[in-house]
């Protein structure tokens, strides 16, 4: 392609959903450069998505936006568990869970905590802070074609209903451009999994008459299951504004269009059992719920994240989150490597990372939707104990990639949540303080690796110093302990070495990410050379 160049950017992103919006903050956070385009005209207008679990609040907490996202958040701030009824006003009732965090068990494990924000809410805060930080988002403007050499990236991207196009030279291109990916399809890149498990309509309508029948019960959402009319009810506001998720069969040959106003507000009183309910359809949207994940995660230097790599069942709100997340380990990766402090070879971690975690969770997904009897979904419950979803969401590991000292046996998701600074897995959470200011061990990984080192590690903190410099990469060496003559100091009674799992002789090395990379229990005779092997090795210098 010997077109003229527009527009030069070390990243493109097309697509400008969650995934996408979350990649170019991330990005922005790094200092990197990018361009992002979206077919759509805006962020989207429809509620869904609404679960942000832990890891990605935590990811968000980083990057400085989890404020915002709560102010958005604030209308379902109280909303908590899911119940199924068979109809709201009868008296089968169950709650499937009531609390997402009964006894604050999650504080043990986290500075945060799940958050309900819908896409809706959750998308505008992400284009805000996109921007603030440089980001280039364009909206209506659509990825046309792209082809790649050894160098990078050569796209035409033009504005929609125009004749305007534009040739973007980028050295990478990330695609969250969906289930329905354009990009995977063009890069040829098939997919394992079950395939579609069910399919909703998705509606968005007002009732003021439905607050009543709902009363103090606060649910994230409600399976209702009366045999003439099953569907999902979620509020949106808890007084008018709501989502009702009608099974739609088109593998029985029930189509689309037969979905009308009319017969979707017959639906949802039957449903909740308010007969003479008045309803006003303000909105239609199809979903379908499926498992797949992509064969692979990118070709050359294209990479799939998000709903482009990997379909979920909703169940659990595992699709988006695992999306977001995807972005993240890719952000810090094509930063290392553009700023010239990693090897080309790091991007090819982001898919042996990323990729079995999708695998897992999908798996987990759909396993949670049977033990839910998900309404439209018809198969058969789940044989065997299920991993719980904290263990999922936050303890899932990466057992090879950029990290050193794994077992590659060992399952990506564990049986329990257990976190213990083991390599591969997300760095523990602690209260200490810097300065005199408290803030969470996980506050200090986002843009450079760092290394922490016990009471006795003087050897490791010198020698990381050392390193980081002659390496030319950013390492930020703390030495932790119960003092003020250590640079972090930890609150009353608490044990580093022992919630990381090592020794007050011992250090940790924890990745950009907050993954830890490595870990070792003591000294080392020439703790240069062994740091220096890891960095080299986890950042593929070779």
């Amino acid at each position: 392609m010997n077109a003229k160049i527009d527009d030069h950017v070390p990243v493109l992103i097309t697509g400008g959903s969650l995934v996408g919006l979350s990649a170019s903050l991330f990005l922005g956070r790094l200092g990197i450069e990018h361009m992002l385009v979206e077919k759509h005209p805006g962020t989207s207008r429809h509620p869904r998505g609404r679960g942000n679990n832990v890891r990605t609040m935590e990811l968000f907490r980083v990057a400085g936006v989890e404020p915002q996202i709560h102010v958005a958040a604030s209308a379902l701030a109280d909303n908590h568990g899911i119940l199924q009824a068979e109809t709201l006003t009868g008296t089968e009732q169950e709650w499937l869970f009531k609390e997402v965090d009964p006894g604050g068990r999650l504080s043990l494990f986290s500075p945060t905590s799940w958050c309900l924000c819908s896409q809706n809410d959750l998308e505008p805060v992400l284009v805000q802070c996109a921007r603030e930080l440089g980001g280039d988002l364009r909206f209506s403007t659509e990825l046309r074609s792209f082809e790649q050499d050894g160098d990078g990236i050569t796209a035409v991207v033009c504005r929609r209903g125009t004749d305007e196009c534009r040739t973007v030279r980028a050295q990478y291109l990330v695609a969250a451009d969906g289930p329905r990916s354009p990009v995977r399809e063009r890069l040829g890149i098939g997919q394992t999994g079950r395939g579609d498990l069910f399919h909703n309509v998705s509606v968005t309508f007002r009732a003021k008459r439905l607050a009543d029948a709902v009363g103090d019960r606060r649910f994230i959402a409600c399976y209702l299951r009366n045999p003439e009319a099953d569907g999902t009810l979620l509020p949106v506001d808890n007084r008018e504004q709501w989502v009702f998720h009608i099974p739609w069969h088109p593998e029985r040959g029930e189509e689309l269009e037969s979905f009308s106003d009319e017969r979707c507000a017959e639906h949802i009183r039957q449903a909740t059992g308010v007969p003479d309910m008045e309803v006003e359809i303000t909105g239609k949207a199809p979903w379908h719920a499926a498992e797949r994940v992509a064969r692979s995660y990118g070709t050359g230097r294209v990479f799939l994240a998000g709903d482009s790599a990997h379909e979920m069942s909703p169940t659990g709100a595992f699709g988006s989150n695992t999306g977001i997340q995807d972005a993240h380990n890719l952000a810090w990766k094509l930063a290392a490597v553009l700023n010239g402090w990693a090897g080309p070879g790091l991007l090819e971690t982001y898919g042996s990372e990323r990729q079995p975690v999708a695998r897992a969770t999908s798996e987990r997904a759909s396993a949670r939707s049977t033990e839910h009897r998900h309404p439209g979904y018809d198969a058969a419950p789940p044989t065997g104990r299920q991993r719980g979803v904290l263990a999922t969401a936050l303890g899932y590991r990466y057992t090879e990639g950029a990290v050193v000292g794994t077992d590659p046996a060992a399952p990506i998701v564990p049986e329990q949540l257990e976190l213990s600074a083991e390599p591969g897995s997300r760095a523990p959470h602690m209260w200490l303080r810097r300065d005199g200011v408290r803030l969470s061990s996980l506050d200090l990984y986002e843009a450079a690796f760092v290394l922490l080192c016990g009471t006795g590690g003087r050897t490791w903190y010198d020698a990381g110093r050392r390193v980081g410099d002659r390496l030319g990469l950013p390492l930020e060496c703390y030495r932790v302990g119960p003092d003020a003559d250590h640079d972090l100091v930890c609150e009353p009674g608490a044990d580093w070495a022992q919630v990381h799992g090592t020794s007050s002789d011992g250090a940790v090395l924890v990745r950009p990410d907050g993954f830890v990379a490595w870990r070792t229990a003591g000294f080392s005779a020439e703790p240069e050379a062994a740091l220096t092997e890891v960095l080299e090795s986890v950042l593929r210098r070779g």
